[in-house]
C-alpha cells in the first residue's frame, strides 16, 4: 500500500490557524473527522492527547507525528498540517514543528496499513523530503513528493532482506507504546547512522504489526552491546549476560551516534536477568516511570477482575436472602452457596495476596511475585488486610532486589539455580518472617482501631467522610485518587465496615450518570456526538464504571470536572447521611438488592446526578447544531 492512499488531498492543510500544541491537535482531528475518517471525533481525540502524555511526539527538525491507534478511527488515514511561523509542540530539541503528520490507525488496523505508516515515518527522517515539503505551493505537491520517495512493497522487501543478511556486532531494539511511529524512527535513526559510522547492526522492531527483524540467538551471542531504545516493556532476558544500554525510543531518534559509540565502547551495565535491578546509571539514562504509584497501580489493576467477577458473583447469591448461604438460616438457597463460595470464599479472598504479589512484581518482575503472593496471604489470613497486603508487596518486592546483589558472587555458570532455588527459597523466608514477627500483628491492630474508628462516628463525621470519598471518585475518574478511595473502600468491607464504599460507589456512578442527563435534559449545550455519547454514559454509570466521564472530562475539563465533583460529592455524603451500607465492592446498580436502604441509596445517587447535570446545564454553552 502507498502511503498517498493515506494521505489525500482531503486530510492535507496548507496553513495550520494555531502556533499552540493542543489547537493544532484539535484542527488535525477536525481534518480527519470532515474527511470522514473517524467514527469518534472526541474519542480519537482523548487517544492523541494520552499518547502526548506519555511523551511528546515533537521529534525535533521540525516534525511532530501525533498519532493513535484506537476503535475511535473508521478507517487507517494521514492528516497533514504545515505552519509558516512553526508550533510549541514541546519537541525534544526544544525547537518549533513546522511539519505535523497526525496518524489515525483502526484498533483491527491491518499489516499493509501499518507497514504504510510506518513508512511515512522513515521517510520524514531524510532533509531533503523536508525541505521539498516545506516549499510545496499546493496539496498535489504534497502528494507527489510523498510519491517519488515512497518506496513499493517489493523494494522494501529487498531492503529488509538486505539487512536480515548481515553478520551483526551491534543489536537494536525499539519499541514506542503505539508502535507506530517512534519504533522505525528510531530503527532508522541507528541503521543510517550506523551505515555513515561503518558498523554492522541489526534493529528489531517491536510495532503494531509485531515484531520484525527479531533478534537470534547467536546473533545476540555475538554481539558487542545490545541497545534497548523502547518506551514499553521488551522481552529483556535473552540478553543476560551481555551489556545492555536501555534508553527511551526517542534517544534512538535524536542520539542515535551517541548510543553507537556506547555500544562500540561497551560502556553499559551487564544485564543480570531474572529481575536483577539495573545499575543506578542505566536507570537514570533510560528515563522510565518508577516508583510507589507504578508498582501500587500494577497491583490494582491485577486484582481488579477478582474484585468485579467475585464481587457481582457475591451480590447475585444475596437475591435469595442477605444470609442465602448459610445452612441453618431459613432462606438458605444451595446455588446461592456455591455462587458466594466461588466469589467470596475462593475470588476475593485472593485479592489481597494478588495485590501484593502484582506490587513485588513490579518492583522485582518475575522473582517477586512468590513471596509477595505468600506475604499478601499471611496478611489476609491475619487479619491485616490491605494494608498488610500493601505492606507485604513493597517488602517481597525489595528483599528480591537485595537478594540479587547478595547473590552477584554465584558464579555465571550456576546462573540458573538462582531464579529456580535461591530467589524464591530465601524471599519467601524472609518475607514470611518478617511478616509473620513484624508486620501482621500492629498491621491488624491499626485496622481494628480504624474500623472501630469509623463505627463511632457521629452522622455529622460520617457525612463529611461520604463527601470526601464521593468527590475523589469524581476528580480523576479513574486515576490514582480515585484508585486511593476505591481501595480504601475495599479494605473497609474486608474489614467488616460497608458504610465507606457505599459513599465511594454512589460517587463513582455520579459522573457519568450526571453526564448523561445533562446530555438529555440540556440538548443544546452538547453536540449531536455528544448526545450518543451520553446515552453509552447511562449504562456506564449504572455499571460503577466511571470512565464513561472522560471523553467529556477531556473535552471540557473545567466545566466537566469541578460539576462531576460537587455531584459525586452530595451522593456520597447523602450516603453516610441515610446510614448506607454496601458489602458488595463492584456492580452499581446491579448490586442494589444488598444494601440496607436500597431506595435512599437510589435517592442519593440520582440526586448527585441531578447537581451534576444542573450545574453542566449552567456552566456549559451551547453549541452550534449540526445541520
Amino acid at each position: 500500500m502507498k502511503i498517498t492512499e493515506l494521505l489525500t488531498k482531503h486530510t492535507i492543510k496548507l496553513q495550520l490557524d494555531s502556533q499552540q500544541k493542543e489547537a493544532v491537535i484539535e484542527e488535525l482531528v477536525t481534518v480527519l473527522d470532515t474527511a470522514g475518517k473517524l467514527n469518534d471525533k472526541e474519542g480519537y481525540k482523548e487517544a492523541v492527547i494520552n499518547r502526548e502524555k506519555q511523551s511528546s511526539t515533537g521529534i525535533g527538525e521540525g516534525i511532530a507525528i501525533p498519532h493513535a491507534k484506537t476503535a475511535s478511527v473508521k478507517e487507517p488515514a494521514i492528516a497533514f498540517g504545515r505552519s509558516t511561523a512553526g508550533v510549541d509542540y514541546e519537541s525534544l530539541d526544544g525547537q518549533p514543528s513546522y511539519l505535523v503528520f497526525m496518524i489515525a490507525a483502526t484498533e483491527g488496523a491491518n499489516n499493509t496499513h501499518l507497514e504504510a505508516l510506518s513508512r511515512l515515518s522513515t521517510l520524514l527522517m531524510r532533509e531533503e523530503i523536508r525541505k521539498q515539503l516545506l516549499e510545496a505551493a499546493t496539496e498535489d505537491e504534497i502528494i507527489d513528493i510523498i510519491n517519488t520517495h515512497d518506496q513499493d512493497d517489493e523494494e522494501e522487501v529487498k531492503k529488509e532482506s538486505a539487512i536480515e543478511g548481515k553478520t551483526a556486532k551491534i543489536l537494536v531494539v525499539t519499541a514506542c507504546p503505539t508502535g507506530i511511529a517512534h519504533t522505525f524512527m528510531a530503527a532508522d535513526a541507528l541503521k543510517e547512522k550506523a551505515k555513515e559510522m561503518g558498523v554492522d547492526i541489526k534493529v528489531e522492531t517491536n510495532g503494531s504489526s509485531g515484531i520484525k527483524h527479531a533478534l537470534t540467538a547467536k546473533e545476540i551471542e555475538e554481539a558487542t552491546a545490545i541497545i534497548v531504545a523502547a518506551d514499553k516493556q521488551v522481552e529483556m532476558e535473552r540478553f543476560k549476560g551481555k551489556h545492555v544500554i536501555e534508553v527511551p525510543v526517542t534517544a534512538g531518534i535524536r542520539r542515535p551516534q551517541e548510543l553507537i559509540e556506547k555500544a562500540i565502547n561497551q560502556d553499559a551495565p551487564i544485564y543480570k536477568g531474572s529481575g536483577s535491578g539495573s545499575s543506578k546509571d542505566q536507570n537514570e539514562l533510560s528515563g522510565k516511570r518508577s516508583g510507589f504509584y507504578k508498582h501500587l497501580m500494577s497491583g490494582v489493576s491485577n486484582m481488579l477482575p477478582f474484585v468485579v467477577g467475585g464481587g457481582i458473583l457475591v451480590a447475585i447469591s444475596f437475591f435469595w436472602g442477605i444470609n442465602s448461604a448459610d445452612p441453618n438460616d431459613p432462606s438458605f438457597n444451595s446455588f446461592a452457596a456455591v455462587l458466594k463460595g466461588i466469589g467470596g470464599d475462593n475470588a476475593l479472598a485472593l485479592i489481597v495476596a494478588v495485590l501484593a504479589g502484582f506490587i513485588a512484581m513490579s518492583i522485582a518482575d518475575r522473582p517477586g511475585f512468590a513471596p509477595g503472593m505468600v506475604g499478601g496471604f499471611m496478611a489476609s489470613a491475619a487479619g491485616a488486610g490491605f494494608l498488610g497486603g500493601l505492606i507485604a508487596g513493597f517488602l517481597a518486592g525489595y528483599i528480591v532486589v537485595l537478594l540479587t546483589k547478595v547473590f552477584i558472587f554465584v558464579p555465571q555458570s550456576l546462573d540458573g539455580i538462582k531464579p529456580v532455588l535461591l530467589y524464591p527459597l530465601f524471599s519467601i523466608f524472609f518475607t514470611g518472617i518478617i511478616m509473620h514477627y513484624v508486620v501482621n500483628t500492629p498491621v491488624k491492630m491499626v485496622m481494628d482501631g480504624l474500623t472501630h474508628w469509623l463505627e463511632s462516628l457521629g452522622t455529622g463525621n460520617l457525612v463529611l467522610m461520604g463527601i470526601i470519598l464521593g468527590g475523589m471518585m469524581a476528580i480523576d475518574m479513574g486515576g490514582p485518587i480515585n484508585k486511593a478511595a476505591y481501595t480504601f473502600g475495599l479494605a473497609m468491607i474486608a474489614a467488616g465496615n460497608y458504610a465507606p464504599h457505599a459513599a465511594i460507589m454512589a460517587g463513582g456512578m455520579v459522573p457519568p450518570l450526571g453526564i448523561a442527563l445533562a446530555t438529555t435534559i440540556f440538548r443544546n449545550k452538547f453536540s449531536k456526538r455528544d448526545r450518543e455519547a451520553g446515552i453509552t454514559c447511562y449504562f456506564m454509570g449504572a455499571a460503577f464504571i466511571t470512565e464513561g466521564a472522560i471523553p467529556f472530562a477531556a473535552a471540557d475539563p473545567l466545566r466537566v470536572i469541578p460539576s462531576a465533583v460537587i455531584g459525586a460529592a452530595v451522593a456520597g455524603g447523602l450516603t453516610e447521611f441515610f446510614r448506607v451500607t454496601l458489602p458488595a465492592p463492584h456492580g452499581g446498580l446491579f448490586v442494589l438488592w444488598v444494601t440496607n436502604h436500597p431506595v435512599l441509596y437510589i435517592i442519593s445517587i440520582l440526586i448527585g446526578a441531578v447537581v451534576t447535570a444542573l450545574l453542566l446545564g449552567i456552566l456549559k454553552k451551547p453549541v452550534k447544531q449540526e445541520a
